[in-house]
């Protein structure tokens, strides 16, 4: 899921607070979640029940990403807040680590490359090996680190902002490694970026937060508007489309959710055409030709096609859309511990129902909650988490320390193993736990190494 992360290395919401970050794995399967005790992962296959599948101790966790169900995971905190380490959370081993020359902002996971993104840097690295493929130098200025990297591996585009005063968008073909395309997309600086699953589309909003738009990938076209608000600004900090990349969710630090569905005006059926929304839509875009650009572009802007309204607002989330029980729902993870899962009604839309609540917080966590929410089915403390030493399938020798050696700077090999091949499928890597695991022979004997230097 390109979903985003809620929080950052600036640290959790509010003073006192546990929450560091969130975010959902690349198929909304899981989620990860950093606190300053450490950081939990947690299966998400039913409504009713939350598993808890590993918890560290790894303290101020501020970045944890999950490779789709695999169990790579990686881990950033604000104690050493340039180094990556990526662990096999399973076998209970750190694969490697390494270093940056600053702090790092965001890192991006797909079966074929791993990306991380500095302020004016970006690092793309062939996660089979974890060479260091392509270095993207004094790009501008990006404080929060956003981007996004679409999880289809045969099209793996990064997108990142290309200006720091105006929602420019650079599309970079992190495969072939040249750039593809910039699309004008905002007036404002970005705010959020995500791909839909099969990388043919783009969605993005700026820091104002009225409007998001759609584009084509790689073409970079504009195929949808969708007005998230007339009056006020918002800081939107999530953007996901659902598994079929029909609708789009957005969260932001208001109490609502907006979901946006792809319906293309024009000829269809007799129902779409029966109803009153189709036909000023069609009547609006007939007319926009006729109208300036700023006024016939409010017009064919499209509403939110279903909504949710959180319980509390004011802090930040991330949004997600997948498939639990075969029926879509609405996922979203608040800074104070909670996961809400809603119904979503993919014919009608309106009002979701919200269908289960889950406390991602022990008990010990929740100080103070006494009371809940009325009508809200809670489940209480989440199920209680294995050990460190109990999901490690390796005798308890404490996990391996280990840095990236066996490469250059410039991230050529040197003299680090040859991965063997029965370790990836055909092409990415593979990600059947039951089967086989992520590569766990990067790095062995060496002196270390990372991209400390500019080349």
């Amino acid at each position: 899921m390109e979903s985003g992360e809620a929080a950052g290395p600036g640290g959790p919401d509010g003073p006192g607070s546990q929450f560091c970050c969130a975010s959902f794995n690349q198929d909304s399967t899981s989620l990860a979640l950093g606190t300053k005790a450490g950081y939990k992962l947690f299966s998400m296959t039913t409504l009713e029940k939350l598993d808890c599948i590993h918890e560290s101790e790894t303290p101020d966790v501020y970045i944890v990403e999950r490779l789709f169900s695999s169990s790579l995971v990686v881990v950033v905190s604000t104690s050493m807040p340039q180094r990556m380490n990526i662990y096999h959370f399973k076998k209970g081993t750190e694969i490697c680590n390494y270093s940056y020359p600053n702090t790092i902002l965001a890192v991006k996971l797909n079966r074929q490359r791993l990306v991380v993104c500095l302020e004016e840097s970006v690092y793309i690295h062939n996660i089979k090996d974890m060479k260091l493929l392509k270095t993207l130098l004094n790009t501008p200025s990006n404080p929060s680190g956003l981007c996004a990297l679409s999880t289809n591996h045969s099209n793996s585009y990064l997108a990142y902002p290309g200006s720091a005063t105006t929602g420019e968008i650079i599309v970079y073909d992190s495969n072939n490694l040249n750039t593809v395309t910039m699309i004008p997309a905002h007036d404002s600086p970005l705010a959020a970026l995500t791909f839909d699953t099969s990388a043919t589309k783009l969605a993005s909003a700026s820091e104002k937060g009225t409007v998001i738009r759609v584009f084509s990938i790689p073409e970079g076209l504009r195929l949808f508007e969708f007005r998230r608000g007339m009056k006020r600004y918002v800081n939107i900090s999530s953007l996901s489309f659902s598994p079929d990349g029909q609708f789009l969710c957005a969260s932001s630090n208001t109490e609502t959710v907006h979901i946006f569905k792809m319906d293309q005006l024009g000829p269809s059926g007799g129902d779409e055409a029966a109803t009153w929304t189709a036909y000023v839509g069609k009547m609006f875009s007939a007319a926009s030709s006729y109208l300036p650009t700023h006024v016939s572009g409010i017009m064919s802007q499209d509403r939110a096609f279903a909504t949710v309204h959180l319980l509390t607002s004011v802090q930040r989330n991330v949004c997600t859309m997948a498939m639990i029980q075969k029926l879509p729902r609405l996922l979203v993870a608040t800074a104070d511990g909670q996961l809400f899962i809603y119904n979503v009604d993919p014919l009608d839309g309106g009002e979701c129902m919200l269908a289960h609540k889950h406390r991602l917080f022990g008990i010990d966590d929740d100080e103070g909650e006494g009371e809940e929410s009325e009508g809200s089915d809670v489940t209480g403390p989440a199920q209680a988490c294995p050990s460190y030493a109990a999901t490690a399938a390796l005798p308890v020798s404490g996990p391996i320390t280990a840095t990236l050696t066996g490469y250059s700077e410039d991230g050529g090999a040197k003299k680090g193993e040859v991965i063997p091949e029965h370790e990836f499928a055909a092409g990415p890597v593979c990600l059947d736990d039951e089967n086989e695991f992520p590569p766990i022979n990067w790095c062995r004997d060496g002196t270390g190494g990372g991209p400390t230097r500019r080349s």
